[in-house]
């Protein structure tokens, strides 16, 4: 018998390690060639590691909640044969060195969002006890949701045999969170009539201490990586603000005529993020200064790639900002795509790892909410951000061959946060003015 390790994969650049969150074999396990041995996490995703053979985990070295620079062993794994020169997972690719994550994350990781008030499983779920077969990812999450082995069973299956995947499990449990009640719960309201509900509480993620006044929940994993990430930008960029009013009538009408013939040919939603992304990397291309980052203190880094990310809200509460690479190169069919095909993939948790690295602007669309304006924050490294307010119709004085009229017309605010170390004034207002000519000259006879 031979022995290899199973290396902490890389994660995409700037990430340096990753947190141990959960094993999923045990020692002495038989596992099989990419299956997935545990689940890791770092600031941008959470991801699992599959093995890069079969054989025998002979030994774990690093258990849950460990820290584990990218490169080093997992664990060892006997194999049959001689030895062969297998030391990472399949993810791995050439790492480009970067800042490690604060200190205060490598002494505080967080296991992942764990709801308030979940019951115990009445019984352990085993592979050996059921009828049906069930992965060791499935079953621990069970095991961490709560969900006996009756419950299990009624999950509907779509994976091979009709066995129940992790995606099955997890749609699931985010549908019990939804109703407000457990397997036990419903079949019990089936005997006895349900009180009136409570206002609900506030989710508990690992500590939670009751005061007079209220109650103080310990933040989970992201959001104190989000928490660092945000204090680190407000602290490293000097913030400067500029805020602008687009007439984007001539976008609205054109989209409201396209999108229809869009989805029925793509396949795909027409939203208005992808003309936003096509406005703001045309800007890009006029002012590329503003496609920047500062290095080494007092040097500027101006990228040729155009990378833009876009903020998305996660179901939990918390933010991620997946990236679509090489706008400029772009149909807007391909970026409208891009946009929902990340969208989708980080409200559902299946982002990989290079779907959140390697921005150079970010666009959040606060309008999404109905918001008119904003002061975002910096994503660092970058040099600015976008925000995009809600659309609005206005009464709006406009300028004609025969007077001024006043007219009803489709208005949104545009604010652009920038760092005020390599972006002037001069400069920020004329790409934010760059941005406001793309959408208002919008071209109303374009093709889909």
């Amino acid at each position: 018998m031979a022995e290899i390790q199973l290396i902490m994969p890389e994660m995409g650049e700037s990430v340096t390690d990753a947190t141990i969150s959960n094993w999923l074999v045990s020692e002495g396990d038989n596992v099989k060639v990419d299956q997935d041995i545990l689940e890791v996490a770092t600031d941008k995703v959470d991801t699992e590691v599959p093995s890069p053979a079969s054989g025998v985990i002979k030994q774990i070295l690093h258990h849950e909640g460990d820290v584990v620079d990218v490169g080093k062993p997992l664990a060892i794994i006997e194999v049959e044969g001689e030895a062969a020169d297998v030391s990472a997972s399949p993810a791995v690719k050439k790492q480009e060195s970067e800042p490690a994550v604060t200190e205060d994350e490598l002494k505080h990781p967080q296991p992942p969002f764990v709801p308030q008030n979940k019951p115990a499983a009445e019984t352990s779920i085993s592979s050996e006890s059921d009828d049906n077969y069930y992965s060791p990812l499935v079953r621990n999450i069970a095991k961490q949701e709560g969900i006996t082995s009756d419950e299990l069973s009624t999950i509907e299956g779509t994976g091979l045999g009709g066995r129940v995947t992790k995606d099955d499990i997890l749609s699931y449990v985010s549908d019990r969170e939804t109703n407000g009640q457990t397997y036990q719960q419903a079949n019990t309201a089936k005997a006895a009539p349900q009180p009136t509900p409570e206002p609900q509480k506030l989710p508990a993620q690992s500590k939670v201490k009751s005061t007079v006044d209220g109650e103080i929940v310990e933040m989970d994993r992201m959001r104190k990586l989000i928490a660092d990430h945000m204090v680190n930008s407000a602290y490293t960029s000097p913030h400067v603000t500029l805020f602008i009013e687009a007439d984007v009538t001539n976008l609205v009408n054109w989209r409201n005529n396209a999108k229809k013939e869009f989805q029925q040919r793509e396949g795909e939603k027409l939203t208005f993020t992808p003309l936003f992304v096509e406005a703001v990397t045309k800007a890009i291309k006029a002012f590329p200064q503003v496609n920047a980052s500062v290095v080494d203190q007092y040097k500027i880094h101006y990228k040729k790639p155009i990378n833009i990310g876009m903020a998305t809200a996660l179901p939990s509460g918390n933010l991620i900002v997946p990236v679509i690479k090489n706008t400029a190169d772009k149909t807007l069919s391909a970026l409208a795509k891009d946009v929902n095909d990340l969208a989708g993939r980080a409200r559902n948790n299946k982002l990989k790892p290079d779907d959140t690295v390697g921005g150079t602007f970010t666009l959040t669309n606060i309008g999404t909410f109905d918001n008119l304006m904003g002061t975002p924050i910096i994503n660092q490294p970058q040099s600015a951000i976008l925000a995009t307010g809600a659309i609005q119709k206005k009464p709006i004085v406009l300028e004609t061959e025969q007077g001024d009229v006043i007219a009803i017309r489709q208005m949104m605010y545009l604010s652009l946060a920038m760092d005020h170390r390599i972006i002037d004034g001069a400069l920020g207002g004329a790409f934010l003015k760059r941005v406001k000519d793309e959408l208002e000259g919008w071209n109303t006879d374009r093709e889909v």
